[in-house]
């Protein structure tokens, strides 16, 4: 209330690795938001009436995935490629385990897992730097300074999840191991998934949507973690056309290692550069990159560094992510649907695992 009483919002979220406080303010009333994003990092009040009302909220929200076939597909996509992990489980959670916290619970987690080390104070805009860390400095400074636990390691294993639904269409996302966003090759499989699936010119769009008319939407994408990734298309379409559908995704995936060109390398990097440099417009974006770039690399890096390093992949490169994904393990395939469309998504898994 207090921070909207100034015109502002305040929000939090949550990813696989990492949870999210922010606001958004005028510059002269920076110490008010971190005034009270402090209060809820120090003093969380926890009241139990409160604390019903929102786990009652996020159960709604769980029902709501439930009920949304594109969604609840990528949550079952990531639990059978990381199967018994905390890395493959739905951020929500489920009814149960979100009932099952109370005050002593949550105030357990936050003493163990809110450390000093492990929490990064970041802001972009009209905001003074000396001003904000002596803030953040006499407002966070008692917060307790164990080091980092780390986590345990993600064990890729993909594996096979078929939902049986009466529902119009077949949601279907097939993949593989990625790589995480500390490697090497990061720049390459993005690159990668963009030339597939990353825009109305991909290989994926046109031949799938453009030339055959089997699909509204379809796209890859690439999700990087600390130490593993993902790599995957999605697609929705009729019961009947799961079978020519995957089997054209099959064969731009295999085909990318061999065929991928200069131009369509060229066009993914002016994307993705494009994407790179349209969010420094905003600051909350910027903010954003920076407490990801210290959490993740222990540093800040320049634009023009990441930029550099797209710049220096090339389509050889690409080709070799293609066949570097390919040969990572058991694929991965999650899928929701009519019956007559799931036995087809089935047989996908045999044939990319011999591709």
């Amino acid at each position: 209330e207090e921070i909207e009483q100034v015109g502002g919002d305040i929000n939090a979220a949550t990813s696989v690795e990492q949870t999210c406080y922010n606001v958004r303010v005028l510059g002269e009333d920076v110490g008010l938001g971190l005034d009270i994003l402090s209060d809820i990092l120090t003093e969380p009040a926890f009241a139990p009436d409160e604390l019903v009302r929102e786990q009652n909220v996020i159960v709604q929200e769980i029902g709501a995935v439930m009920d949304t076939p594109d969604d609840l597909v990528f949550d079952l996509f990531q639990e059978t490629a990381f199967p018994r992990q905390s890395v493959g489980r739905s951020i929500l959670g489920t009814p149960d385990t979100v009932r099952g916290f109370d005050s002593v619970r949550l105030g357990d987690y936050l003493g163990r897992t809110y450390r000093g080390p492990r929490m990064v104070v970041s802001a972009a805009g009209a905001v003074d730097h000396g001003r904000l860390v002596a803030d953040a400095q006499a407002r966070l400074g008692g917060i307790a300074g164990a080091g980092k636990e780390a986590p345990a390691p993600a064990r890729y294993e993909g594996g096979l999840t078929l939902t049986a639904r009466d529902l119009e269409q077949v949601h279907i996302v097939l993949g593989l191991e990625g790589r995480s966003f500390r490697s090497p090759d990061y720049h390459a499989v993005q690159l990668l998934a963009n030339v597939l699936g990353g825009g109305m010119s991909s290989r994926l769009f046109q031949e799938v949507r453009e030339e055959r008319g089997l699909c509204y939407s379809i796209y890859a994408f690439h999700w990087s973690y600390a130490d593993t990734g993902l790599f995957g298309i999605y697609a929705g379409t009729d019961g009947g056309d799961v079978g020519e559908l995957t089997d054209v995704v099959i064969d731009e995936l295999t085909g990318a290692a061999e065929t991928i060109t200069e131009t369509e390398v060229a066009r993914a990097k002016a994307q993705m550069k494009v994407g790179l440099l349209a969010a420094l417009e905003s600051s909350g974006a910027r903010a954003d990159q920076l407490a990801r770039q210290i959490l993740g690399f222990d540093r800040l890096i320049p634009v023009e560094e990441i930029v550099a390093k797209v710049e220096a992949v090339d389509v050889t490169s690409v080709r070799a992510a293609a066949r570097m994904v390919l040969a990572g393990g058991r694929p991965t395939l999650s899928a929701i649907g009519p019956g007559k469309g799931l036995e087809p998504a089935a047989r996908v898994m045999e044939r990319l695992s011999v591709a």
